[in-house]
């Protein structure tokens, strides 16, 4: 049995932690899951440590995609006692931008206002007591897919009506005030371990949803600007916070300064954490050898106990 298992989906997407991983030695194996079959009887697990690098943005790319999938064999692994990094509870987290903003709240930090439906005829009532303009988006998302920004209640009611408000593929629906980026940015507070590692702020001349700061995101979209950044020590608190209660082994929050108010409201949780783009001149260093020599603690603890 090797020391890890990843199981991707993308096929480019983590040739930096590969290569990180060959640098440092590690014995792994990379398992594409679109292919992936499994016997829910089996008493075998394929590693010491299984990483989880399942994109919830995966659904664009095949409709049979394995969002669910992996929930079910993750799952299966960690019942046979193998130690999952991203496990269930952190994929049940990234798959649902509901549960993510409930996580939110509960810890009593801020969010955009929300409501969430399952029928799309809903979408104006819920509404009724937001702000206008209202993105409507998709319970999973990715790369700022299926959202779509309402500036009156009569332009909701009429995209209802003919029926191009976004649908997603679990059937949830998020109808959600507005926050206007102040300076036009986000801030990505990146954890691993449920500790910070990095944060960059990342700015759009043009209004667009998708800031993903990736390599593997940079096709197709407006571009982006990324600096890094010190955020103020309760935000770095509050998305350790976030992380910890969202058993994100590694992952990044977004926040963003809401222009109407100053308020601080997290957006979004992602789990995949693909880390930045051209990480050496905009962090200074690459954080992938953090992600790996976290990887090696977890397998020698796993071995070891």
């Amino acid at each position: 049995m090797t020391d890890l298992a990843i199981f991707y989906e993308h096929p480019s997407w983590f040739v930096p932690l590969f290569a990180a991983l060959d640098r440092a030695g590690v014995a792994y194996s990379a398992t594409p899951i679109g292919d992936h079959v499994f016997d829910p009887a089996a008493t075998g697990v394929p590693a010491h440590v299984v990483f989880n690098r399942v994109a919830m943005s995966s659904f664009l790319r095949e409709t049979e995609h394995p969002i669910f999938y992996a929930q079910a064999l993750f799952g299966q692994f960690e019942g046979l006692g193998a130690r999952v990094v991203n496990g269930t509870r952190a994929l049940a987290i990234d798959a649902s931008k509901a549960r993510q903003l409930s996580l939110i709240a509960a810890l009593g930090l801020q969010a955009p206002a929300t409501r969430v439906v399952h029928r799309a005829a809903d979408l104006v009532g819920a509404a009724a007591d937001l702000r206008f303009p209202v993105v409507v988006k998709a319970d999973i998302g990715g790369a700022g897919a299926g959202i779509v920004k309402y500036d009156a209640p009569a332009e909701l009611a009429a995209a209802v009506a003919d029926r191009s408000t976004p649908a997603g593929i679990n059937g949830v629906t998020l109808v959600q005030e507005y926050s206007p980026r102040r300076g036009g940015k986000i801030t990505r507070v990146e954890t691993l371990a449920g500790k910070f590692l990095y944060a960059i702020d990342i700015e759009s001349s043009g209004d667009t949803f998708d800031l993903c700061p990736a390599d593997a995101c940079a096709v197709g979209r407006p571009a982006i600007s990324m600096t890094r950044v010190e955020p103020p020590p309760e935000m770095i608190a509050a998305a350790e916070r976030i992380a910890q209660a969202a058993h994100l082994d590694v992952g990044g929050m977004e926040y963003l300064i809401d222009d109407r108010d100053g308020t601080a409201r997290f957006f979004d949780i992602n789990a995949l954490s693909n880390f930045v783009a051209d990480p050496v001149n905009v962090l200074g260093w690459d954080p992938h050898d953090d992600l790996v020599a976290y990887l090696q603690s977890v397998i020698a603890e796993t071995k070891a106990s």
